[in-house]
């Protein structure tokens, strides 16, 4: 299930405060591909006015990808993708959940090993990284400073 981009609040209740700006999508197991989160968040920070071949917009999709492809291979479940902007906020929170309860760990730096080298990006990225439990799985949360949109 896709929630196309709008501004609500978390408990659905209407608030006098500007609500954060989220997109959010929930995939079954099988159905997700990288690039549909890849597309997923260059179409939010299109939407905020920074463009696909903007650092900031790379950045973001590598972040998004790294997550997204750590719960393909580990989690046997269903997954999800929410992207949140605070108004007036600078940071860009990501956050990736599956079904998988190992919770994934930084890997030493090891230029010989295939794979493994991801989350250490993520975290190079990132302002910063976070991994907790949740009932049946788990959630990576990175959060990513953010220029002022050009333009």
């Amino acid at each position: 299930m896709v929630i196309p981009l709008r501004n609500q609040t978390a408990d659905g209740q209407t608030s006098l405060a500007p609500a954060p700006l989220r997109y959010s999508a929930t995939w079954e197991a099988g159905t997700l591909r990288g690039i549909d989160a890849r597309r997923a968040v260059s179409a939010f920070l299109g939407r905020l006015g920074y463009l696909p071949d903007q650092r900031v917009s790379q950045d973001a999709q590598l972040v998004v990808s790294e997550l997204v492809t750590n719960a393909l291979q580990h989690a046997p479940g269903p997954c999800g993708l929410l992207l949140e902007l605070s108004p007036g906020a600078d940071v860009l929170r990501i956050t990736v959940w599956d079904t998988c309860t190992a919770l994934p760990e930084l890997q030493p730096r090891d230029g010989g090993r295939i794979g493994g080298h991801g989350l250490r990006l993520v975290a190079m990225l990132c302002a910063d990284l976070r991994t907790g439990p949740l009932d049946g799985g788990k959630r990576v949360t990175a959060d990513l400073r953010l220029p002022p949109p050009s333009g």
